[in-house]
């Protein structure tokens, strides 16, 4: 059974264009320039499996006619990857049960305050969710739906962020840890999708040198960049790359 991954957004923190209309160094006439918030779908037959809760899920969800949802897996704690949990609450509605999620324990920890009625019910709203936290290796669906999951945890400035590799592609979004390249269940991959911020350096993030010696170290076949920057324009971006790299676009879609 083919699995098959989705990049929903592909944005940094503030999308573009931005909630003023700035589109920065991008150039408006280039659908492939308009990103939202970063989030990813995985899906194997029936089994939809949600990598982070962007602000802008809900229409991500409706822009791709995507109608199912069996759980969800966070990277981290920031809010462009988590503000977007509410929306979930049709899908709870639909299928008559709570929703798994799955992340390390501060992202856990920091859900349950921030969105504290989708884990305990007080008046007017019921629980949605049923917090997991992640294990180095774990699976979700079953049988010929499987996927199977192992996990690592890296710097992302003052947190950790974790990354997810499943079915010869890993997914590491919003990380500046160059010690990444070390991991041998990362290197010759079919697919990374792989933070690229900006071009000038960044305290939290890979910005593009960063992102070229991670590609060159693990020498994926394919470099997926993704959480770019208002001033990283699609076509000037791709004309920098090696072969072997190209920037997301929202509605990108991988076989796996």
């Amino acid at each position: 059974m083919k699995t098959k991954l989705i990049i929903l957004g592909c944005g940094n923190s503030v999308g573009l264009p931005r909630i003023d209309g700035n589109w920065g160094k991008c150039k408006k006439n280039n659908k492939k320039n308009i990103r939202t918030r970063c989030s990813a779908l995985i899906s194997k037959g029936s089994n939809y499996v949600l990598i982070d809760t962007s602000p802008d899920i809900r229409n991500q969800f409706n822009n791709n006619n995507i109608k199912k949802l069996s759980s969800v897996i966070f990277t981290h704690e920031h809010a462009d990857q988590t503000n977007g949990l509410f929306e979930l609450r049709p899908f709870f509605w639909k299928n008559k049960k709570k929703i798994n999620i799955y992340g390390n324990l501060k992202t856990i920890n920091h859900l349950k305050k921030r969105f504290n009625y989708c884990f305990k019910s007080v008046p007017g709203y019921t629980a949605i969710v049923q917090p997991n936290i992640i294990k180095k290796k774990f699976s979700l669906g079953k049988n010929a739906e499987k996927i199977s999951f192992r996990t690592f945890q890296a710097k992302h400035g003052y947190t950790k962020t974790t990354i997810y590799i499943f079915e010869k592609l890993a997914y590491i979004s919003d990380c500046n840890d160059l010690s990444v390249v070390n991991i041998k269940l990362l290197k010759n991959l079919k697919y990374l999708v792989l933070d690229c911020l900006q071009i000038p350096k960044s305290p939290v993030h890979f910005n593009l040198d960063d992102a070229l010696y991670v590609n060159g170290r693990l020498k994926p076949k394919k470099t997926i960049l993704t959480n770019l920057h208002p001033t990283l324009d699609y076509n000037l971006l791709l004309k920098k790359l090696p072969k072997n790299m190209i920037p997301a676009y929202d509605g990108l879609k991988i076989n796996l």
